[in-house]
């Protein structure tokens, strides 16, 4: 019998300031009292930032013991890893995120300490009316035209916008300036990487009328000038009903299932993220059932080979692993 089994782990918080309430309300996460909880880290393995499973015989156990210790089984075709090499998360925008920019792996490497690139893309589980994306500059914006902006305190002007709908996936490839907008939840695969420059954060003031700390010439080194304007993915058929890919790229893919009915899904020989969305699925595998209400996530490790999806009536899940 195989060691590892489907993997839950306790949700690890950030508070920021832009954060809100919602991981309670609208994902029934566990969150605290405070005004501010901003991102719910799902499956994580980064430096002090650990996943630590919630149930079972490896309760207790970070992520990064679970790669060290049972990496063949974990990851399979893509043994070995040295970490794991995407991070899942749900965030909360009650207010606007700060305009941002992440670097690519090479760029990442040259850092100190070193850190992966960081492409990844959104899924948006809820959007008040008005709320907007920005992903992407506006044609023409050049190197020059944006560093004086920020100069000015106008990059925003810079940025394509749009008013996104529940539903939509936005890819965001290292390299792409970018920010949430206020009143949006999402849910967010990514390298695991936690490198982010600042290119612009609205002129805001904190509680000691401080600004945060910008990284311009950094931003301005990694952006990607030939990017252009992002727009939200257009789904593609996967040949399985009601299953649709969202992205696939060299760093992961994302698929999106909506179903009434249960789903055989053979894992290929890699792991797989599972993530709820909506409704309740029932995962059941060799090793046994793991119920996941909405705002569940599990890491299926490769070694369990075949799960079964059931949904409870109808339901929405997204599937993440890596290519190849």
């Amino acid at each position: 019998m195989p060691t590892l089994y489907p993997l839950r782990f306790q949700p690890l918080f950030k508070e920021y300031l832009w954060g809100g309430r919602r991981l309670g309300t609208l994902l029934d996460k566990p969150i605290g009292d405070g005004p501010t909880y901003a991102e719910s880290w799902e499956a994580v393995d980064h430096g002090d930032d650990q996943s630590i499973v919630a149930d079972g015989p490896l309760a207790g156990k970070s992520l990064h013991d679970i790669v060290s210790e049972h990496g063949e089984e974990l990851f399979g075709r893509h043994h070995p890893q040295p970490v794991f090499p995407l991070l899942f998360k749900f965030l909360d925008a009650k207010k606007t995120l700060s305009v941002q920019v992440h670097p690519n792996d090479e760029q990442g490497a040259k850092l100190d300490p070193p850190d992966l690139g960081k492409t990844e893309a959104w899924v948006v589980l809820a959007a008040e009316p008005g709320s907007q994306i920005y992903a992407g500059l506006k044609p023409g914006v050049t190197r020059e035209s944006l560093a004086a902006a920020v100069e000015a305190g106008t990059s925003d002007q810079c940025l394509h916008a749009f008013e996104p709908s529940v539903g939509d996936c936005v890819f965001i490839k290292a390299g792409t300036v970018h920010a949430l907008g206020e009143g949006l939840v999402i849910g967010e695969i990514q390298q695991a990487s936690n490198t982010t420059f600042r290119l612009f954060d609205w002129n805001r003031l904190d509680k000691d009328g401080n600004s945060r700390p910008l990284h311009i010439e950094q931003s301005l080194e990694v952006t990607d000038f030939a990017r252009g304007p992002v727009a939200a993915q257009t789904p593609q058929p996967t040949g399985e009903s009601g299953v649709e890919r969202l992205v696939e790229c060299d760093k992961f893919v994302l698929d999106r299932a909506t179903r009434s009915e249960a789903l055989s899904l053979d894992l290929g020989d890699r792991f797989h993220i599972i993530a709820v969305l909506d409704g309740t699925v029932t995962l059941e595998s060799e090793a046994g059932s793991t119920e996941l209400p909405k705002g569940q996530t599990v890491l299926v490790p490769a070694v369990c080979g075949k799960v079964e999806l059931k949904p409870a009536g109808s339901a929405t899940w997204l599937d993440m692993y890596l290519p190849g």
